[in-house]
């Protein structure tokens, strides 16, 4: 509380206040969804800043993992935090994720905000029953009495070269899981504001970064360095209105659906592009609202396509504005098979922009015949 009192003081007096009346229109001239863009930053150092304020606000957050402390992150997330905060709020961890996760859990139960960091989700799945059978299911089971303030991150899906022990996205599996809440951010702004509130947050959190994110700048509003700032879980964000089709994405795909949208406008089609933000709880509203204006839906994930998560927007969309729609429903996925390691094979294992446009096409009956393009 102090750290984010101090902070708010040194902001407020370090000058610039001639330009304030001007910034505070802009804000205004904006909808409350976007930010007024001030600044570039990377992922990583969004993430950093997160983990940075809010350990310096609350001493019982600490970070624990491999090589998160000496070697400042295998991604340099963690970077300047050991030297900050001492080896008893920056653990490094020995090889063996079952057991330094349950040794997170167990903090959680007992008064402390452990993040556990995972070098890749994949590796999560030797420490699955504490994540599971320990953090998710503890305060259903114990009546509410108990709860598991921990978080769980960590980058997930697919990287580039690293095969398929290393390239699956998790995100279906934690969100199908009752007691978990399961984020995936795509901006900076998206990597600040969720990870704030994940570590704020009395339940489990599954925080699923995105290794070739990492080092990708976006813009940011003064807003969002501020360190009150924080994003509501379970609340997507439309990244770019349109009329014509719905495109939703989480993670990295945020990226490749604006891509699409963009060669979409040029012939005159208006994708809605939605950035799910929050896996579980998942913002069906706002899907819904958009679904029943544009008629028509893509989803887009780098998952495996049976069971995803655009199967679930697919079948909650269906059950809800069926008489809404005026084109089948269309998903975009990964291959349902492990990641090659050729990066020719690669490629078309995962969705590309061009898979995006073309499934948008269909929605909207603008497909050109496979006859035409040979």
């Amino acid at each position: 509380m102090f750290g984010i009192i101090s902070h708010k003081l040194v902001a407020s007096t370090a000058g610039g206040s001639p330009g304030q009346p001007i910034l505070r229109a802009a804000v205004l001239a904006m909808m409350s969804n976007y930010s007024t863009a001030t600044k570039q930053i990377m992922v990583r150092e969004a993430l950093n800043s997160a983990l940075d304020e809010e350990m310096a606000a609350d001493p019982t957050v600490f970070l624990m993992g491999e090589e998160v402390g000496e070697y400042e992150g295998a991604y340099k997330v963690s970077k300047g935090l050991l030297r900050k905060y001492g080896p008893q709020r920056v653990v490094d961890t020995p090889i063996t994720e079952a057991g330094f996760t349950g040794i997170g859990v167990g903090a959680s139960c007992h008064g402390l905000r452990p993040i556990v960091e995972f070098m890749t989700f994949n590796f999560a799945m030797q420490a699955i029953d504490h994540i599971i059978n320990s953090a998710a299911k503890t305060n259903y089971m114990s009546a509410g009495n108990i709860n598991v303030p921990i978080v769980f991150r960590g980058p997930n899906g697919p990287a580039a070269g690293v095969g398929a022990q290393h390239s699956q996205c998790y995100a279906a599996w934690y969100s199908s899981c009752p007691g978990l809440k399961v984020l995936a951010p795509y901006s900076s702004e998206d990597a600040r504001g969720l990870l704030k509130t994940a570590i704020r947050d009395p339940d489990p959190v599954v925080f699923l970064e995105n290794e070739l994110l990492y080092g990708e700048s976006f813009p940011v509003s003064d807003e969002v360095l501020d360190s009150s700032f924080c994003l509501p879980i379970g609340k997507a964000k439309i990244e770019k209105e349109g009329k014509d089709v719905t495109i939703t994405a989480f993670s990295r795909m945020v990226g490749y659906a604006l891509k699409a949208a963009e060669i979409l406008e040029k012939e005159d089609l208006e994708a809605e592009v939605i950035n799910l933000r929050s896996i579980r709880p998942l913002d069906r509203s706002l899907i819904n609202n958009s679904v029943r204006k544009t008629n028509r839906l893509v989803t887009v994930e780098e998952g495996f396509p049976q069971h995803g998560v655009g199967a679930e927007i697919c079948a909650s969309v269906v059950e809800e504005n069926f008489n809404y729609l005026d084109a089948p429903v269309e998903r975009i996925s990964g291959a349902d098979a492990p990641m090659p390691y050729a990066a020719n094979l690669e490629r078309l294992a995962l969705p590309q922009v061009e898979d995006v446009v073309r499934a948008a096409r269909r929605a909207c009956y603008r497909s050109v015949p496979t006859a035409t393009t040979a």
